[in-house]
């Protein structure tokens, strides 16, 4: 498992999501580390780490994690889980809740609908047909909102992302990303959720029609010390839309828990 490190202080653990690497971080981590040393691995299946074959499940991935913190000594971490690094944090916390202090679970679910599963299989689809801007632009679709796309600027800014992403493809295999959406589809937890007994912040985007609010409201409805924050008129990438916002309030939260 490769994974950077930036700052210095208490441990964080931030855990990507599907087709990321822990570079997306970086801005956020920009941020935090003044206060904490993050540490930013790339997931199985993406990135510098290893791929092996699959499918994964959410629970092999937090076993990863839960050999990475051995590794490094790390005897108990915060831990910040954006989309499949979500649910990856929860079951770090439902099977290592020894390793886990608290959590932020970022646009998260404990199980997966149909539609859910169906957009899972759609992104496999595209990734095996489309080129990689065109793929990039299905994600774009998917995360950002309309209040973000209205913005020339952002238009803009996601042309220059598209066109950067023809470079960046190989990053992660086709099977990389069959391997990952198996582990979203299968995920469920929502019988174990009394179990995640650590702090737990929940944030979720008003208007994600990737993971929609009512997923983020069962998960801080069934986790005993969670606490539900939805940020209005943004999409699944609202730690992106509203990052001068976002960026402060989990810093500020991280240090009070």
């Amino acid at each position: 498992m490769y994974y950077e490190k930036q700052g210095a202080g208490e441990p964080l653990l931030l855990i990507m999501g599907i087709t990321a690497t822990g570079t997306v971080w970086d801005k956020h981590a920009a941020v935090w580390q003044n206060k904490f040393t993050c540490i930013m691995p790339d997931n199985r299946g993406v990135g510098l780490s290893d791929a092996p074959p699959g499918p994964y499940t959410s629970a092999q991935m937090a076993d990863d994690y839960a050999g990475l913190l051995e590794v490094l000594q790390i005897e108990k971490i915060k831990v910040v889980g954006c989309s499949m690094g979500s649910i990856i944090a929860q079951q770090l916390a439902i099977r290592h809740p020894e390793k886990i202090s608290a959590i932020v679970l970022m646009c998260p679910w404990a199980r997966c609908d149909e539609k859910a599963k169906a957009i899972f299989y759609n992104m496999m689809n595209c990734k095996a047909k489309l080129s990689p801007d065109e793929f990039m632009l299905y994600l774009q679709l998917l995360i950002f909102s309309k209040q973000y796309w209205d913005d020339p600027r952002n238009v803009a800014n996601l042309k220059t992302d598209r066109l950067q992403s023809i470079d960046a493809d190989s990053h992660q295999t086709l099977e990389g990303l069959r391997s990952q959406s198996q582990a979203c589809i299968s995920h469920n937890v929502i019988d174990e959720l009394y179990k995640i007994l650590q702090p737990v912040l929940v944030i979720g985007g008003g208007e994600d029609i990737f993971t929609p609010p009512w997923m983020a409201k069962e998960m801080a409805e069934n986790i005993p010390q969670a606490v539900l924050h939805l940020y209005k008129g943004c999409g699944h990438a609202f730690h992106w839309e509203a990052i001068d916002d976002f960026n402060p309030c989990v810093l500020n939260w991280l240090m009070t828990n």
